[in-house]
C-alpha cells in the first residue's frame, strides 16, 4: 500500500517537475534516502536506489515504485560504496536501463555512539570508509553521467527541466563538536569539503553540488543509534528553537528543491535542515541519557545504554 503522500513531500510541489529524469541514490533503502527518492518519484522522476542488503534494497524499490503509476525504481544490493567498480557497475546498470543519471544523492552512511578512547583505529576507519570514500567513489562513478545531463539540460532552465545536480547527506556535529560523535564529525566535515570541491571543479561544466545537513530526524533508524531510547521527547523538542525534531519530509522537501528549477542558481552550499537545533547543539543529548549531564558522564566513562548499539556501553577514561 502507497505511504501517504503528505508522510514524504509537501502539497506545494507541482505534479511532473522531474518528468523522465533519473536520481541514482546510495543508501537508498535507509529511512531518509528512501523518503527523497520517493519525493522525487512521485513527482516524476524514476530512481536507482543502491545498498548493500540485497532483499532489503530491493523490496524497498518496488514500494518507492508505488509513489506513481508508471514508475521505474530499480533496487541494486550487494554494492559496497567502499568498492569502485561496484559504484562504477551501478551507475552503468542505472544509465543503461533508465537511459541516464540526472540527479545523485550520496547518502550512504554509518555511525554508532563512542567516546574516542573507546574507539579503535578499525571502527573510525569504517566510518571514514563508508562516508568519506564512498562519497569519493560515487563521485567519480556518476559525474560522467551527470555531464552528460548538465550539458542536455542547460542552466537556467529553458522548460522547468533540470539535471547534472548532486546532493550529500551530511550532519551538522562537526560545526561546533559533538561528544561521542569525532568519527562522525570528521567523516562529514570532509564530505562537506568535497561538495565545495566538486563545486568548484565541475560547476563550470553546468554541474550543482550542495549538503543537505538533517538535524534530529524522528522516526529513523540513525537517531535510535544516537538517541536514547528513554529519553524525554517533549523536553529533546522543547531544546529545538523550531520546537521540534524533523521529520523525513523536511529532508525531502529540501531535496525538491534544490533538484528542481527554483534552486538553479544554489550551488557550494550546506544547508542545515534542523530547526535551528545546531545553534544550540550543546542541548542535544546524543548517546546519553536525561540524567547524564556534560562533563560527568565522560569523566565516569559512561554513555547510554539505551541506544541502538552492538558495542558497550562504558569506556575506560
Amino acid at each position: 500500500m502507497p505511504v501517504p503522500e503528505s508522510e514524504y513531500v509537501s502539497s506545494v510541489w507541482k505534479d511532473g517537475i522531474f518528468k523522465d529524469r533519473v536520481v541514482f541514490v546510495t543508501g537508498g533503502a535507509g529511512t531518509i534516502c528512501s523518503a527523497q527518492t520517493r519525493a522525487l518519484v512521485r513527482l516524476g522522476a524514476n530512481a536507482c536506489i543502491i545498498g548493500r542488503n540485497v532483499e532489503k534494497t530491493e523490496a524497498v524499490a518496488k514500494d518507492i515504485a508505488t509513489a506513481r503509476p508508471g514508475a521505474k525504481v530499480i533496487g541494486i544490493g550487494g554494492c559496497d560504496v567502499r568498492n569502485p567498480q561496484s559504484l562504477t557497475d551501478a551507475a552503468d546498470r542505472c544509465a543503461n536501463e533508465l537511459g541516464g543519471i540526472d540527479f545523485v544523492i550520496a547518502g550512504a552512511a554509518g555511525n554508532f555512539v563512542a567516546p574516542l578512547s573507546g574507539m579503535s583505529p578499525n571502527a573510525f576507519k569504517a566510518v571514514i570508509d563508508i562516508d568519506v570514500l564512498g562519497t569519493f567513489n560515487t563521485v567519480k562513478a556518476t559525474i560522467p553521467y551527470l555531464l552528460e545531463s548538465a550539458k542536455r539540460n542547460p542552466n537556467p532552465s529553458q522548460d522547468g527541466l533540470t539535471g547534472g545536480r548532486i546532493i550529500y547527506v551530511s550532519a551538522t556535529f562537526h560545526y561546533t563538536g559533538m561528544p561521542l560523535q569525532a568519527h562522525v564529525s570528521a567523516a562529514k566535515a570532509a564530505i562537506d569539503s568535497l561538495m565545495a570541491s566538486v563545486t568548484l571543479e565541475y560547476g563550470p561544466f553546468g554541474i550543482t553540488s550542495n549538503v543537505v545537513a538533517p538535524g534530529a530526524v524522528q522516526g529513523t533508524e540513525g537517531m535510535e543509534r544516537l538517541a536514547s531510547s528513554k529519553a524525554d521527547i517533549e523536553a529533546a523538542n522543547a531544546a529545538v528553537p523550531s520546537g521540534r525534531w524533523g521529520v523525513v519530509r523536511d529532508i525531502s522537501d529540501a531535496t525538491v528543491y534544490l533538484f528542481s528549477d527554483a534552486g538553479s542558481h544554489v550551488n557550494g552550499q550546506v544547508l542545515p535542515v534542523d530547526g535551528g537545533a545546531w545553534r544550540r547543539q550543546g542541548s542535544m543529548n546524543v548517546g546519553t541519557d536525561d540524567d547524564m549531564r556534560y562533563p560527568d558522564f565522560l569523566l565516569d566513562g559512561m554513555f547510554s545504554k539505551n541506544v541502538k548499539s552492538g558495542r558497550k556501553a562504558a569506556s575506560k577514561l
